[in-house]
């Protein structure tokens, strides 16, 4: 049998939500619908923003304490319904989830690092995508992953992974000057690192904690053992499917 490529797909909250205050169920079947037609050359791992997200849309949070716990409690509040409808969309296109939370500590101890893997690999191994995210509830500021494009990539890091898909609300990365202009133009394949770090113009995503300067840096960590990281626009249809047969503008770091 001929071996599956492993793809690390990250999905940021802007793509999940498409840009609005609700997470879109039409983007989660976008994407299970990629994976049911490639499912047989290749095998996903997930990780998804979108816990806090979820939760703003059932509750409003009185607190007089700081900002971080209110997300934290979000965070709690959200997550079982993120995985629910991961759950409930997967099953219709035949794909069975699993949830796993991870912490920036998990990845600094040996036993935790080699834990992971093996529950990942067993997890894949019986046709089950493993859907992460960062354990918001008991992360603390000095530990936060800060967005999930470096959980992103430690988790792509550390099982070794074919290819880091980052899903994000815009043709991959643009050229400086295009920006300053107005008139935005993709750099479609990166050789030189450093020089495309000179590129980056650092904006906040509206839903996300992270930015354009948030997916250089995570490429920065992939591309240390050699994996290959796509900047790609997860808000259009069948982004996964489209870069891959390069139909579509699209950022390729080497």
């Amino acid at each position: 049998m001929q071996k599956k490529k492993r793809i690390l797909l990250k999905i940021g909250s802007n793509t999940l939500t498409k840009e609005t205050d609700n997470i879109s169920r039409g983007k989660i079947e976008d994407i299970a619908s990629q994976i049911a037609k490639l499912k047989d050359t290749h095998e996903f791992v997930i990780v998804s923003s979108g816990a806090i997200a979820v939760a703003k849309q059932f509750v409003k949070l009185e607190s007089q304490r700081k900002e971080l716990f209110v997300k934290q409690a979000l965070a709690s509040i959200g997550q079982p319904h993120l995985i629910r409808i991961y759950q409930e969309i997967f099953r219709e296109y035949g794909l069975l989830t699993s949830q796993c939370l991870l912490s920036y500590s998990d990845f600094e101890k040996k036993e935790s690092k080699t834990n992971i893997v093996n529950t990942i690999n067993v997890l894949v191994n019986n046709n089950y995508i493993p859907i992460i995210n960062e354990n918001d509830t008991v992360a603390t500021d000095e530990i936060k992953f800060g967005d999930n494009d470096k959980l992103g990539a430690l988790t792509a890091s550390l099982l070794k992974v074919d290819l880091f898909i980052i899903a994000t609300n815009t043709n991959g990365i643009y050229t400086k000057q295009s920006i300053e202009n107005n008139t935005p133009e993709t750099i479609k394949e990166v050789s030189d690192f450093e020089a495309l770090k000179q590129q980056v113009v650092n904006s906040k995503s509206s839903h996300g904690s992270g930015g354009m300067q948030s997916k250089i840096e995570a490429a920065s960590v992939t591309k240390k053992v050699n994996i290959e990281t796509w900047i790609v626009n997860g808000l259009e249809d069948n982004f996964i499917v489209n870069a891959m047969e390069n139909k579509v503008p699209f950022t390729k770091i080497k």
